[in-house]
């Protein structure tokens, strides 16, 4: 129970698995999760074990009530603690449709996932690191991180759920941040850009000309999950604390206004 555990939300790949590779590399015990199964994510969890550390994979979607109590419950059984929660899942439209045609399915759907699954995992798991505190656990300062987008304040009116699903995780954040800051809890989003992952596969020609022809990102190359692992790594090991509520944006200075 000495171990620190970070637990990552959709993590059998891209971003997540890049937070939980860079955590794992610095000793960490790793808990994968996914809504697809272990199957899926198989050759995800090799990769983590081949660190040296113990790692383990819970199945959890996590708009579902009984899902997310599991996780917790998994967590808690295996490891007695959980130092930092991750909450990545999260997913684009089926079919990108303007908003003058979208459908309320689709709506509910990215909300569902996006924005009250990751609120209510915020809350499930804060609660349990309140009680976790009581507990006296040796080196214990638990910490939460949100992964955004910068679909947040990026109009994109072919999918315009899930930029007001991200738009609500800062929200989450703030309101988190907030309540927890009496605890010790820090809660933090980070803000990726135009990251390489399976979701921005679709559309990799439009975002290649964007950033290589267009000039859309300072930096002149696509985000990486390993990008979003060194911040997330940065975050959970106490270096901004004070920092709490704070939005980290990870996106090449897409976010900087140039003329």
């Amino acid at each position: 129970m000495t171990r620190k555990v970070i637990l990552v939300t959709g993590s059998s790949r891209g971003i997540g698995l890049g937070v939980l590779k860079k955590h794992a590399a610095l000793g960490y015990a790793v808990v994968m999760s996914s809504s697809s199964g272990g199957e899926k994510a198989a050759e995800a969890m090799e990769e983590l074990k081949a660190y040296g550390v113990p790692a383990a994979y819970v199945k959890c979607d996590i708009s579902k009530s009984a899902d997310r109590q599991a996780a917790l419950d998994f967590v808690l059984g295996r490891h007695g603690r959980i130092d930092v929660l991750v909450n990545n899942a999260g997913v684009a439209p089926l079919a990108r449709m303007n908003i003058l045609e979208t459908t309320e399915e689709s709506f509910d759907r990215l909300m569902d996932i996006n924005l009250k699954g990751t609120f209510f995992m915020n809350q499930l798991f804060a609660n349990a690191m309140i009680s976790l505190q009581q507990q006296g656990l040796p080196d214990y300062s638990p910490r939460i991180i949100n992964i955004g987008s910068i679909s947040a304040y990026t109009a994109s009116t072919n999918r315009g759920e899930y930029c007001i699903s991200k738009a609500g995780i800062a929200m989450v954040t703030a309101l988190f941040a907030a309540e927890l800051g009496g605890h010790g809890i820090p809660v933090f989003e980070i803000r990726p850009g135009i990251t390489k992952t399976d979701m921005t596969r679709t559309v990799e020609g439009k975002y290649n000309k964007f950033i290589f022809e267009d000039d859309g990102i300072p930096t002149k190359r696509w985000g990486l999950p390993e990008d979003i692992g060194e911040a997330a790594a940065a975050l959970s090991g106490g270096a901004f604390d004070y920092s709490t509520g704070q939005v980290i944006n990870v996106d090449g200075g897409f976010h900087i206004r140039r003329l």
